[in-house]
């Protein structure tokens, strides 16, 4: 099991891992070696997360989401297969916990009396400082 919150852990058994060779430079070994990994997580039918989980994490992963309900996350940024495996799965921890949280939803106030005299004093005080600029006739304006 792979804790993610003290609530949610997520069964080893739920993800599946292939390694493929890696873009990008590595010298001799990028041709040889697969070192990147392509972690698959099948979000739609895991036990392990609640439904309202799911439908922020969908909202999360974007365009990692397949049709099907699964999470792809490709991780290359490595040069060892086990740190590789270890970013991919770190990455998708986070995005579960970030999920995890529940948005807090606003409730709309309205302004105080104090608020509503200050924007008041402000705007007046706008006002006179404009008026105080406009041409007043016989000032001298015209040539």
């Amino acid at each position: 099991m792979i804790p993610v919150t003290p609530r949610i852990a997520l069964d080893e058994s739920e993800i599946e891992e292939t390694f493929v060779r890696a873009s990008g430079p590595g010298g001799q070994n990028v041709n040889k070696v697969s070192t990147a990994v392509q972690l698959r997580f099948d979000m739609r039918n895991s036990g392990s997360l609640p439904e309202a989980v799911k439908d922020r994490l969908a909202r999360i992963a974007g365009r990692r989401l397949t049709n099907d309900g699964v999470i792809v996350l490709v991780a290359q940024r490595f040069r060892t297969q086990e740190r590789n495996r270890e970013d991919a799965v770190a990455r998708l921890v986070e995005m579960i916990r970030e999920a995890a949280i529940v948005p807090i939803t606003r409730r709309p106030t309205r302004p105080t009396l104090g608020s509503k005299l200050r924007r008041l004093e402000g705007k007046a005080k706008r006002s006179g400082i404009k008026a105080g600029r406009r041409d007043k006739p016989g000032t001298g304006g015209e040539d």
